[in-house]
């Protein structure tokens, strides 16, 4: 099984490239937690995808202690993959968005299920443990089954400012309808967002939110390249600024009746640094967690 990372992001409310920012007095980084969570469920196999650019940096850090531990390799999402030439003006420089770097993975991944995340959200290794088993039967299966592991939008909010969650809709454990919210910020009620009319919409704390974390078989690919060519295709979207999201593109699958998709709700607590004002909260919290004892201090020693 593959884990597939996606840490392309450009960190501009971060302030840096934060998944090479360490956060224990051993130089860990939150994907080294993942990474960890990920080899104790059963994944034997990690995909990083990243800017070209960055290939150095990630793999003389991450890469080089990781290797070893588990199979690690590299895809690199750029900015015409899947993109012609009339559709790519020349002044964007911001990737366009978590469907396309999946797509850039295709063929590293080689026909592989697996799981993605993102690679500075620290998502808890129960979320792992129910992913693998999810794969496990999923690979089994004749038909396109899917599955999101989902978290209470109460406990993934910042206090520093706005968050993009997937917000979404689920009926008998299966996901009825998500929808991208790219500025959700936290207040006494729950989150708070903008929607398409201008009014503000008040979502409850245990609204149920894609973090991401997603697992698919390889059939994701062809649904997802027809969905991204949609996106290309469309008059309306801002030629410098729109991003194809994840979310929006199972969730259109879900509804064409291309998939099902599963949402397996976890225990696990979710931790995030969208920005660099979150840092010291999630530093003591993993902190906690190897005091107690749930990582040895020094994962890969």
């Amino acid at each position: 099984m593959t884990l597939l990372v996606l840490a392309a992001g450009m960190g501009s409310r971060y302030g840096g490239l934060k998944q090479i920012d360490p956060f224990t007095e051993d130089g860990e980084f939150i994907i080294d937690f993942s990474v960890y969570d990920a080899i104790q469920a059963g994944f034997d196999r990690v995909v990083f995808i990243i800017k070209e650019a960055n290939y150095d940096d990630f793999r003389e850090t991450i890469g080089a202690r990781l290797e070893g531990k588990i199979k690690v390799e590299y895809a690199f999402q750029t900015m015409d993959y899947l993109v012609p030439a009339d559709k790519l003006p020349a002044e964007r420089v911001k990737p366009w968005g978590t469907t396309q770097a999946i797509l850039c993975a295709e063929e590293v991944l080689r026909g592989d299920s697996f799981a993605v995340i993102n690679a500075d959200d620290f998502y808890g290794r129960d979320g792992y443990m129910k992913a693998a088993e999810f794969i496990r039967k999923a690979e089994k299966a004749e038909e396109n089954m899917y599955a999101m592991i989902g978290y209470h939008l109460g406990n993934t909010l910042s206090d520093s400012g706005s968050v993009a969650r997937g917000v979404c809709v689920t009926e008998d454990g299966y996901l009825k309808e998500i929808v991208e919210r790219t500025k959700i910020y936290k207040v006494a009620e729950g989150g708070q967002f903008e929607d398409e009319n201008g009014a503000l919409v008040t979502v409850p704390p245990e609204t149920v939110v894609s973090m991401n974390f997603w697992c698919f078989t390889s059939s994701i690919f062809e649904g997802a390249k027809a969905e991204f060519k949609k996106f290309l295709d469309d008059p309306d979207r801002e030629p410098l600024k729109s991003e194809c999201f994840l979310p929006n593109v199972v969730g259109q699958l879900k509804q064409q009746g291309y998939c099902t998709v599963e949402v397996i709700p976890t225990t696990a607590v979710w931790h995030g640094v969208t920005y660099s004002e979150d840092k010291p909260a999630v530093v003591a919290k993993i902190n906690e967690y190897i005091e107690t004892g749930v990582y040895p201090k020094g994962l890969w020693k």
